[in-house]
């Protein structure tokens, strides 16, 4: 296993990065994310994961052993191979998937390419038991109470206001990858954040 490379930032794309280590050019494919955050020419770290088959070696590449850990987890569910993992990653951080799957959010789930409906609530009760709770700034598991409610009270205060439930839960979820272990504001407060994200072109 390859846990990590580090090294200079040769280029970078939409897809991932070819970093230089020992004078040999790795490509790895990262989030569009992690991708952004480097710069062609500057040393980065980044967490692997190789993926080995029959006809392929690929080198998946995060910003934190966080990432890669959850990357790793999700895979063991049916039907989530690496794409659709990075694809997870790519649409929420670790500690959102874990809230999508403690508390049994299937809509935030279908927002990933690749996942539909079945497929969400199939992750659900597989990882359900293996993901955990997320976890604050300290480490600290966050209590149920604090995650679930909010969601949907934001959503139907959205849709009230004439929105479409996909937008009103693309917005939810949005705003909740944006708190990721913050103490959770008021209602209204929230309501407010996803109505700007309704609101940008």
């Amino acid at each position: 296993m390859i846990a990590f490379i580090s090294g200079r930032v040769d280029s970078t794309g939409a897809e991932g990065a070819v970093v230089e280590v020992g004078g040999v050019g790795l490509a790895v494919l990262c989030t569009p994310h992690t991708a952004a955050a480097l710069t062609p020419g500057e040393q980065a770290r980044l967490a692997t994961s190789l993926v080995v088959r029959e006809d392929s070696l690929t080198l998946y590449g995060f910003a934190a052993d966080d990432e890669r850990a959850v990357f790793e987890l999700v895979q063991t569910a049916s039907g989530v191979g690496p794409k659709v993992a990075l694809a997870m990653l790519a649409t929420h951080s670790p500690n959102a998937l874990r809230r999508a799957v403690a508390t049994g959010d299937a809509r935030a789930l279908t927002l990933v390419p690749g996942i539909g409906p079945k497929g969400a609530q199939k992750i659900i009760l597989e990882l359900k038991d293996k993901l955990g709770l997320p976890t604050g700034d300290l480490g600290e598991q966050v209590p149920r109470q604090r995650v679930q409610p909010w969601r949907e009270q934001v959503a139907a205060g959205l849709q009230s206001l004439g929105w479409a439930a996909r937008d009103a839960d693309a917005a939810v979820a949005a705003v909740a990858d944006e708190l990721d272990g913050e103490q959770v504001p008021p209602v209204p407060e929230l309501l407010k954040a996803a109505l700007r994200k309704l609101s940008r072109p």
